[in-house]
């Protein structure tokens, strides 16, 4: 498949925002940036210095330009015909994390692991759970990510986050209206770092506990494999893979995309698959559940951008 080119509009925001610092790159390729290694471009791709300089370039964009915020692009689908408008990548001004007393600071771009990595040599428990999320601090927040037993509501203090318009909002554990997999903030919010209570712990038994997580991610996910994480959310009441092994799904081909055999909320990309045969695969599934049980699955994988012309 020919990578589609969206018109360059790089000069024209470089000309508009003379003080940014970041990065802008025109037609940036995004399926090298996700798990699943599939999608096509960015029509810009920004990946801003600091927290200054996203609110900087928030308050002067376009007020018609689309922007789309991505992670690390695991729990993502990236659609063939790419992204249009301007795509923010958190990177290096957002990966800094510091350890103050039993509370644990990081930026939007820290990975999960890394946090409960820190809280573990910190001899902090409580945050363990982070080691499952395949994930960054950012997409934590939005989705009120979790596993293990925990979720991220369970151990945030407070969190940044820059608006649409440019303006920085702190906001508390209440103000982030989590459920679950979900996040009340409005959705132009795009979070910068976040701030995680632990409280003091036994080292070895917290290393214990961040094993057991790992040796079973390992047991039960096709971590190795080009996935997306877990592909539904759980209904009430039920376990999303049990709905889509009931429905007779697991090992359902399309194309290069399989439900994997390991675990049935995992998708694969077998080498090759586009977009397309991902989310195709994805809705076939969604298909069979509803005919067998009567239970509509809820995407929990996030999907943007525009389908192949």
């Amino acid at each position: 498949m020919t990578a589609p080119t969206f018109p360059d509009l790089v000069p024209d925001l470089a000309a508009k925002l003379p003080e940014l610092r970041g990065r802008l790159t025109a037609n940036a390729p995004l399926a090298d940036i996700t798990w699943f290694r599939v999608g096509g471009p960015a029509q810009v791709l920004f990946q801003p210095a600091d927290e200054a300089d996203l609110a900087y370039a928030l308050a002067h964009l376009p007020a018609a330009l689309p922007v789309t915020v991505i992670g690390l692009g695991s729990n993502l689908i990236v659609r063939d015909g790419g992204v249009p408008g301007l795509v923010i990548r958190l990177g290096k001004g957002f990966s800094d994390i510091s350890v103050d007393g039993t509370r644990i600071t990081a930026g939007a771009g820290v990975p999960d692991v890394k946090v409960a990595r820190t809280a573990a040599d910190a001899g902090l428990a409580g945050l363990a759970f982070l080691r499952g999320i395949p994930g960054a601090v950012g997409g934590a927040l939005r989705m009120n990510g979790g596993a293990y037993g925990g979720e991220t509501k369970d151990a945030l203090v407070s969190a940044r986050a820059v608006d649409r318009a440019g303006r920085i909002h702190v906001l508390t554990l209440a103000d982030m209206g989590f459920t679950y997999r979900h996040s009340a903030v409005p959705e132009d919010f795009i979070f910068t770092r976040a701030t995680f209570q632990g409280t003091p712990g036994d080292a070895a038994a917290i290393q214990a506990e961040m094993d057991r997580i790992t040796s079973s991610r390992e047991a039960t996910q096709p971590i190795k494999s080009r996935t997306g994480g877990s592909t539904f959310k759980n209904p009430d009441g039920h376990k999303a893979w049990q709905l889509v092994d009931a429905a007779g799904c697991r090992g359902l081909v399309m194309g290069r995309a399989q439900v994997s055999e390991m675990h049935t909320n995992f998708l694969l990309n077998l080498g090759g698959a586009t977009a397309a045969e991902i989310e195709g695969l994805g809705e076939e599934v969604r298909r069979r559940v509803r005919e067998t049980s009567g239970v509509t699955l809820e995407w929990e994988i996030k999907r943007i951008g525009l389908p192949a012309a």
